[in-house]
């Protein structure tokens, strides 16, 4: 006979529990009274055991592209410098200007419509790759070398400049050449290529160290140190600007590539960086950009492919 409970229990109690009790009670010969005492707490445990289904695992959620990403929060995030005329600086008005933030607001134009959709984060040379890995910008357009020891903590683009590390010295100076910086002190801007070369290839040379390249100028200009080792193209525009200094000739290191960065792992913001480089070159836009912002701060005869990588076409 199939039990059933008091009309205020029978509501609480699903029809398979009642199944499953009287199956167990004719088995173990429960009484009546016994009955109404044990139903809740074998209905508990029924629910919780006897009677359960397998619960269906979670389907997982496929993760938004990094792409989709920016175009959720429509604003494209890049750290770019804010005192390296002519490829980033803030000029008179307080906008953000040069070489390098025109590039991040036409990535910014093709990618989300429209080229005011770009947050700008200055950076220092030092915080270049901190500010990637911790998510505070999505790409660096600031000067950044491609090095090897860097190639290990950010995932570089194609290039889009080529450089070389020189010296910039008073012209009244005696130094006529690096060998003449051995005994002498030596400016540069912590975490810039010059920076790196220079502590590696030369541990013994004395260095004075600043966070930003307009301090490290000051510091010349002060007369603290005997020469400021830096990215060549950044010497030729200010020496252009500021009578009375010279770039030595030699080199520190060979010829290398500048590009775009993101952070170690973003496969898709590089790849889609990389596409839109090239379809700028078949634009020539960083032709157009080069004679905007670099040609008059370099000597007339100085070719644009020797500054410039059209389309991210590197041959070194």
């Amino acid at each position: 006979m199939l039990y059933e409970p008091a009309n205020r229990t029978r509501a609480a109690v699903p029809r398979e529990v009642l199944l499953c009790f009287n199956t167990a009670q004719e088995n173990q010969g429960i009484g009546a009274d016994m009955k109404k005492l044990l139903l809740p707490l074998f209905a508990v445990a029924l629910l919780a055991g006897c009677d359960k289904k397998a619960e269906e695992p979670a389907k997982p959620v496929a993760a938004a592209s990094y792409i989709d990403k920016i175009k959720a929060r429509d604003k494209l995030i890049v750290g770019v410098f804010t005192d390296k005329p002519p490829f980033g600086f803030v000029n008179e008005a307080g906008r953000y200007v040069g070489f390098d933030t025109d590039i991040g607001r036409q990535f910014a134009k093709d990618l989300l419509g429209d080229e005011n959709k770009v947050e700008f984060v200055a950076v220092e040379p030092a915080s270049r790759i901190p500010f990637l890995q911790s998510d505070k910008v999505d790409l660096i357009l600031a000067n950044m070398t491609v090095t090897p020891e860097r190639k290990e903590a950010v995932d570089f683009t194609n290039p889009n400049l080529k450089v070389a590390v020189q010296a910039l010295v008073p012209n009244d100076s005696a130094v006529k050449s690096l060998d003449d910086l051995a005994t002498r002190t030596t400016i540069v801007t912590t975490g810039t290529t010059a920076d790196i070369w220079l502590t590696k290839n030369h541990p013994d040379w004395k260095l004075l160290k600043f966070e930003k390249n307009s301090e490290s100028l000051q510091a010349l200009s002060a007369g603290r140190g005997d020469a400021y080792a830096q990215d060549n193209l950044v010497l030729f525009s200010w020496a252009k600007q500021n009578p009375g200094y010279r770039v030595l000739e030699e080199k520190l290191g060979d010829e290398a590539p500048i590009a775009p960065a993101v952070k170690k792992g973003n496969i898709e913001l590089r790849d889609w960086v990389n596409a839109e480089l090239a379809k700028l070159g078949e634009e020539k836009f960083l032709l157009k950009l080069y004679d905007q912002y670099v040609r008059k701060e370099l000597s007339d005869d100085t070719k644009p492919e020797s500054v410039i990588v059209e389309g991210g076409k590197w041959q070194g």
